[in-house]
């Protein structure tokens, strides 16, 4: 009987003193992540949902940095020739998608004399608006003297006047949220909103886009059958985000939409705005799970102006 066992157990590669399994010890209690907070790692639009107000109803960012690199520009900076300076400019105002064209541009001839720095040395920037008031941020190179930024802020130039300076973080900005509990960040809908990808500009609403401001007054009531139909198929939009590529935007309306067929085929029927959407964006593709309607731009300028505008078909009121 020895022999077996001990066969048995060789055959099996036991043994007859391995121990007992020891219990994986418990996981420890959810640890507090606390309040959301910039982060400099993240793509812009991301970045500045944590100096949001958290009552703010809209907000743009125009990454130029990334439009510096689509137009093959990435080195340009406020020590770059005049020339070369003013011939990016019109370039980025024919064929890319600015939601702005830069808020120190009217005080840089100063900035540059005073100061050695102009709006070619800001990465990009933000500007929101709400109930509260208005308020921006801009975000500077990484290699660029701060102490000259802070003496144009402590001598009030233009814009600057009254901003506070994040060293640290390398920003300059004005009306930002106190934290990041009270800011956009703390907002899971609004953050999942937003590309984690980088882009050249992005757009973000708590609110959609009245009918009439987008169109006219009473346009509604002269539609004909079929978008008329298609504005009854309409879900309430609450809050949505258009981020523009070099050559593509994508519209993000929330997960899991039954209605953005719908909403992309009311640009089709609708009256024409000015400029006409098509002009800025074409051949849409409907994702309902992801709530996304992707678009090709032919025209990126064309397409920033609808934007500020607000002239955007798939972003109308239901009523």
């Amino acid at each position: 009987m020895v022999t077996v066992l001990v066969a048995a157990l060789a055959v099996t590669g036991c043994s007859a003193e391995e121990p007992d399994p020891v219990p994986a010890a418990p996981l420890g209690e959810p640890t507090e992540t606390g309040p959301p907070a910039y982060d400099a790692a993240l793509a812009s639009a991301p970045a500045v949902l944590a100096l949001v107000p958290d009552d703010a109803t809209t907000l743009s960012v125009t990454d130029f940095e990334q439009v510096r690199l689509v137009l093959g520009a990435s080195l340009l900076t406020g020590e770059s020739p005049a020339a070369e300076r003013a011939r990016f400019w019109r370039q980025a105002e024919e064929d890319a998608p600015l939601l702005s064209t830069g808020m120190l541009r009217p005080v840089e001839a100063r900035l540059l004399r005073d100061y050695g720095f102009t709006q070619d040395d800001v990465a990009w920037e933000a500007s929101f608006s709400g109930p509260a008031g208005e308020g921006w941020v801009l975000s500077f190179r990484d290699d660029l003297d701060l102490d000259a930024v802070r003496r144009a802020v402590d001598d009030g130039v233009g814009p600057l006047s009254g901003a506070e300076v994040d060293a640290d973080n390398r920003l300059v900005s004005s009306g930002t949220a106190p934290d990041g509990e009270s800011s956009w960040a703390a907002d899971a809908e609004l953050v999942s909103l937003v590309s984690q990808a980088e882009a050249n500009a992005t757009h973000v609403q708590r609110e959609c886009v009245p009918f009439e401001y987008a169109f006219g007054a009473d346009v509604a009531d002269e539609l004909a059958a079929t978008p008329a139909a298609d504005l009854a198929e309409l879900e309430t939009l609450e809050a949505w985000s258009l981020s523009f590529g070099g050559l593509l935007a994508t519209a993000r309306l929330g997960t899991d939409r039954t209605d953005v067929f719908e909403r992309m085929r009311l640009a089709e029927n609708l009256p024409a705005t000015e400029p006409e959407f098509a002009m800025g964006f074409t051949d849409g593709v409907a994702d309902p799970v992801g709530g996304r309607i992707g678009y090709s731009m032919p025209d990126p300028a064309a397409a920033a102006l609808l934007t500020r505008q607000r002239n955007l078909p798939f972003a109308v009121c239901t009523d």
